[in-house]
């Protein structure tokens, strides 16, 4: 009898310890988008493991419910903020049916270099079928990151080939392995366009000032630092959970910096702005958060089901985001799962108000 009391309070010794851990990590994954990475950089972390946490965590608490243990009100306690933050992975019900007609459609995909198609495509076929694809969605305007043609190929006229119709704003870099940037392709009237180069880096943000029927908007095209992270060389190669570390510090780091570059321009355009593209960070994230000022997230407010845009990891990761000034409004969102790319594509579809505000 005394045998089994003492592996009964060892039990609930054990259970409430887990708890009070996970309960811990839950909280430090909400604190990451209040902390700048450059002061703290291992709490981005925290958030971007947030989907996994909280997972454990409410099966923690419907353990605890189910064994009536004391654990449940801190469990409870903890779980409460993710009521915020939830809907930012995951939306259930989509827009209202009562919506007006759009009138505007918006595509950003991160094209992974036309590199991580199905097995079998070359990269040139591959940029072929994105291209095609691309091409049946009827958008008004596509932003692309990480596009990468060979050095023999040219640019503008393999763009202007695929995507009739559209003007072609793009930036690239060119090096022995060809050219790398971002490419934005409207089919509303352009009146300018510019770059906004981040230190020591290859990825970079373009904006283009696009004419809409509500007036002009502030295209940012963005393509944060990522990760650059192999998951096969971090079992075979030697040393590289210390070179994965210095990556992800560094990383975690520069993207703060590089979305201050983005909103110093976004605070001194004269007209209003759309941001998106691929962010590299998570939606419980300092990036996320600060690019989210004074707009509306697409997903948010029209999606439905995950918002996963990673295609290895899916459906725990969302670092690609479509957000859009507050006098428009969107009525469709989907994320397009098709094997062409690393990424998925997202679209979202707007009503525009016929306010003109920045």
């Amino acid at each position: 009898m005394a045998e089994k009391k003492k592996r009964h309070w060892l039990s609930r010794l054990s259970f409430g310890t887990v708890c009070l851990a996970m309960s811990g990590l839950l909280v430090l994954s909400y604190l990451s988008f209040v902390v700048d990475p450059a002061k703290a950089w291992f709490f981005t972390l925290f958030g971007l493991i947030y989907p996994l946490l909280l997972i454990v965590t409410l099966g923690l608490f419907v353990w605890a419910l189910i064994r009536r243990s004391s654990m449940r009100g801190l469990l409870l306690l903890v779980l409460l903020p993710s009521l915020f933050f939830f809907g930012r992975y995951y939306q259930l019900s989509g827009p209202s049916e009562e919506h007006p007609a759009p009138t505007l459609k918006v595509i950003s995909y991160n094209v992974g270099l036309f590199a991580h198609g199905p097995k079998g495509f070359e990269r040139m076929a591959l940029a072929d079928s994105v291209s095609t694809w691309l091409m049946k969605q009827d958008a008004d305007l596509i932003c692309l990151q990480e596009f990468r043609l060979p050095s023999d190929v040219s640019t503008e006229a393999w763009l202007r080939k695929h995507f009739p119709g559209y003007k072609v704003e793009y930036y690239v870099l060119t090096g022995k392995n060809g050219h790398f940037g971002n490419v934005t392709l409207s089919r509303r009237q352009v009146n300018d366009r510019g770059k906004i180069n981040f230190d020591k880096s290859t990825n970079m943000a373009i904006w283009t000032d696009v004419k809409l029927d509500s007036g002009t908007v502030r295209l940012y095209n963005c393509h944060f630092e990522s990760y650059n992270i192999s998951l096969s060389s971090l079992v075979k190669k030697d040393g590289a959970v210390e070179e994965t570390e210095q990556k992800m510090r560094r990383s975690i780091i520069e993207r703060p910096k590089q979305v201050a570059e983005v909103l110093r321009s976004v605070d001194n355009a004269p007209v209003r702005s759309m941001i998106l593209g691929d962010f590299n960070d998570n939606p419980l994230s300092y990036t996320y958060f600060r690019l989210l000022r004074g707009r509306r997230d697409s997903f948010v407010t029209a999606g439905k089901g995950f918002g996963a845009t990673y295609r290895s990891l899916w459906p725990l990761l969302r670092i690609d985001y479509l957000l859009y000034p507050k006098d428009l409004e969107a009525v469709a969102y989907t994320v397009h799962r098709i094997p062409y790319s690393d990424h998925f594509p997202i679209t979202a579809t707007y009503y525009e108000s016929g306010r003109n505000l920045r």
